[in-house]
């Protein structure tokens, strides 16, 4: 099913990253006054790919047909009656479809475009936020729909749609080819679900391991941090979801923050949400990074351990945007992949020698000025064992005679 993100409570807190800002794609948005501009783009585009379908000996009648034979899985496919009679629907989704369609064969340099006045190429902010609104979850259509398109198309033939995706937002995500071709056969509802399994480490993928005790939310990245436990950046790892946690010391991948990845957090939580047969992967991991960035000062710390690289704005708005995904929030920490991360943490910090070791070194060797004080403590205590030492040495030993 393809759901409206929340039908009955819109997110206030955070409209940016669920309302689409260029391009509407599918029923739900179809129709807004601030997106109608798109419209001629998505025609523009349809035009150009039949004529390159014609080139190619392919009658573009066909890709109507082909989407007409899909109709009762599309309507099937949203959770709500979109209201639509078969022409205009069908419409719809050949024309959404071949504009998704179309950019990834551009970007991907599989078809030739020259049309260098295109605003959507010649104007570098465009592109960015059509990456952006195809992510949205209230802005999907059925990945099967896009998979009939490409392949009655007929235009590539020596790559995957999958492929052709992952060129597309990569520009966005920055992954090496290696790890993109480990997710080639990947199977999706939509695009944001494509995306979203690709976060999903491998290791994940196979088992959920099962914690035994301590099972419950962890405290702050300083606050774990006054309990002796130490941070470093997790760099071997492909995804950002693999958390490790052993011996003391929370290794955690780098992760870059900024507009993008809030998007697609938002919008992969309330897709875990909404549907059932789902894993709750982004979940867990958005609720693991809620707990240890509480306020503005965990977020410059985990920046200062090279694990936060902030370009979302100042700590305290990433503060605030985790406090505000992770409100509301069903999660269940049993069914979570970091469960026993979780488990772990819990356990060392809560009790054991290091954990008064820790609180003691940041009392008084946390900052200069503690240190000063509390050398200068300990020197005076020194000077008064002396004293003491040397007055009792002269009383139990007095002078020898001469």
């Amino acid at each position: 099913m393809l759901h409206r993100e929340n039908p009955t409570q819109p997110r206030a807190d955070q409209p940016q990253s669920i309302q689409p800002k260029i391009v509407s794609i599918g029923p739900y948005h179809h129709g807004k006054e601030h997106l109608k501009m798109a419209e001629q783009h998505k025609r523009r585009f349809l035009k150009f790919l039949v004529a390159k379908m014609q080139e190619n000996g392919t009658d573009p009648q066909e890709l109507v047909n082909a989407v007409s034979t899909l109709e009762g899985d599309i309507r099937g496919s949203y959770s709500e009656d979109l209201g639509y009679e078969s022409e205009k629907l069908v419409e719809m989704m050949v024309l959404d479809g071949c504009f998704i369609l179309t950019l990834f064969l551009i970007v991907s340099g599989k078809v030739v475009y020259t049309n260098l006045d295109d605003p959507i190429f010649r104007m570098p902010w465009i592109l960015p936020s059509i990456r952006a609104d195809l992510l949205l979850l209230e802005n999907q259509v059925p990945y099967v729909l896009l998979q009939t398109l490409f392949e009655t198309s007929n235009l590539v033939t020596n790559s995957c749609l999958n492929e052709l995706a992952f060129e597309f937002f990569d520009y966005s995500l920055q992954k090496p080819e290696t790890f993109w071709a480990k997710h080639y056969s990947l199977e999706a509802k939509h695009l944001l679900d494509l995306i979203r399994k690709t976060f999903v480490p491998v290791t994940c993928q196979r088992s959920i391991k099962e914690a035994n005790g301590f099972l419950g939310f962890v405290l702050s990245a300083k606050k774990l941090h006054l309990r002796g436990i130490k941070f470093k950046p997790r760099m071997n790892t492909d995804s950002i979801l693999d958390i490790r946690f052993s011996n003391g010391v929370l290794h955690i991948p780098p992760v870059v923050m900024d507009d993008f990845t809030a998007t697609v957090f938002l919008n992969c939580v309330a897709f875990e949400q909404l549907y059932a047969d789902s894993s709750n992967h982004i979940t867990s991991y958005v609720a693991f990074m809620a707990c240890l960035i509480n306020e503005e000062s965990d977020a410059a710390f985990l920046s200062e351990r090279r694990i936060l690289e902030n370009y979302f704005g100042t700590e305290e708005e990433v503060s605030r945007f985790y406090k505000s995904i992770g409100k509301d929030v069903a999660f269940d920490l049993e069914r979570s992949y970091l469960a026993k991360v979780f488990e772990g943490v819990n356990e060392y910090s809560s009790k054991g020698f290091h954990v008064h070791c820790a609180e003691f070194v940041h009392t008084h060797f946390d900052s200069p000025w503690t240190f000063a004080s509390s050398f200068a403590a300990l020197l005076l205590l020194m000077f008064a064992a002396l004293q003491v030492f040397f007055a009792a040495y002269s009383y139990f030993q007095p002078p020898k005679d001469k």
